[in-house]
């Protein structure tokens, strides 16, 4: 009667593997492009996103970038890779604007004009080879990228595509897709640091929200360098095509004062996310200042 329960048992220990390498096989007959096109539609669909020029966010960020606790930023993008990202961490505040060509970098100085510092051409070459607001797989073809699929990884404990994505310039990035939501949960490109300090900056994707039609992950984390902590964006508010400030992207202090958003604009076409109970309502940005963040494909250094 043993015998007879432990050939039962093997008999079912069988049959469950066979299933498991049949839904990895099935799994793994998506092309890379099929894979794409349902990242696509699951993020609110291609046509949608085509109408999408600019986008602001604002939230609260935590973690290195943000010593004194949670900071308010607010980010504008605008196509193709253009971003202006302020933090507003408690006694260091700074801002950082990329044009699609330069950047700079800013933070209060001893008088009221604010002391900036131009891209290092590491931080340019990270910048200008962003994806953009809508990532690196939604027209990625236009754009002269190539996509493949590598293998079948697990993030979180769930099943995800590992895609390698080759742009234009030669640089290599990855994404990995949820194999059942079909959603970004991590992407990894290059840093452009110092040649002894070059590493992968990782960017992980979670909570995903319905922002007028289009999923958004309202939490986005990038891992930290040994020794750090990560730094944790939460979006509480999204913007899509906003009216935006003519020097939204200009170099801080061009015309004396740098003027963000003015008061109401953001209010247009902003979807709201459930705020935690603990966390507090955050202001908009006030009239005649800046208000911006840096995306995840900012330059985090």
């Amino acid at each position: 009667m043993a015998h007879g329960a432990r050939r039962a048992a093997l008999a079912l220990v069988a049959a469950l593997a066979s299933v498991t390498v049949t839904a990895a096989v099935g799994a793994a007959e998506l092309s890379a492009q099929e894979i794409v096109d349902r990242n696509v539609a699951a993020r609110g669909g291609l046509e949608a996103w085509r109408k999408v020029d600019r986008m602001t966010w604002i939230g609260h960020l935590e973690g290195e970038h943000a010593p004194m606790g949670a900071s308010p930023f607010v980010l504008h993008q605008a196509r193709p890779n253009l971003t202006h990202f302020e933090v507003k961490a408690i006694g260091r505040p700074t801002l950082r604007v990329f044009d699609g060509l330069h950047g700079w970098k800013a933070r209060p100085g001893r008088t009221d004009a604010p002391e900036v510092r131009a891209y290092t051409p590491q931080e340019t070459l990270y910048a200008s080879r962003s994806p953009g607001l809508q990532g690196p797989l939604i027209d990625y073809q236009a754009r002269g990228s190539t996509v493949d699929l590598e293998q079948i990884d697990t993030i979180d404990g769930q099943r995800a595509y590992r895609l390698r994505v080759v742009l234009a310039s030669g640089e290599v990035d990855r994404v990995w897709i949820d194999a059942a939501s079909f959603l970004e949960v991590r992407y990894d490109r290059p840093s452009y640091g110092p040649k002894e300090a070059n590493q992968t900056v990782s960017v992980f994707y979670r909570d995903y929200q319905d922002f007028e039609g289009l999923k958004l992950p309202a939490t986005i984390e990038t891992a930290a360098a040994p020794g750090q902590s990560p730094d944790r964006m939460t979006i509480e508010r999204v913007a899509i095509n906003p009216r935006l400030d003519r020097y939204a992207f200009a170099e801080p202090g061009q015309r004396g004062r740098h003027a963000p958003l003015a008061r109401g604009s953001a209010e247009v076409g902003v979807a709201r996310r459930p705020a935690p109970p603990t966390a507090p309502a955050l202001p908009l940005p006030a009239e005649g200042r800046a208000a911006a963040l840096p995306s995840p494909a900012a330059n985090p250094q």
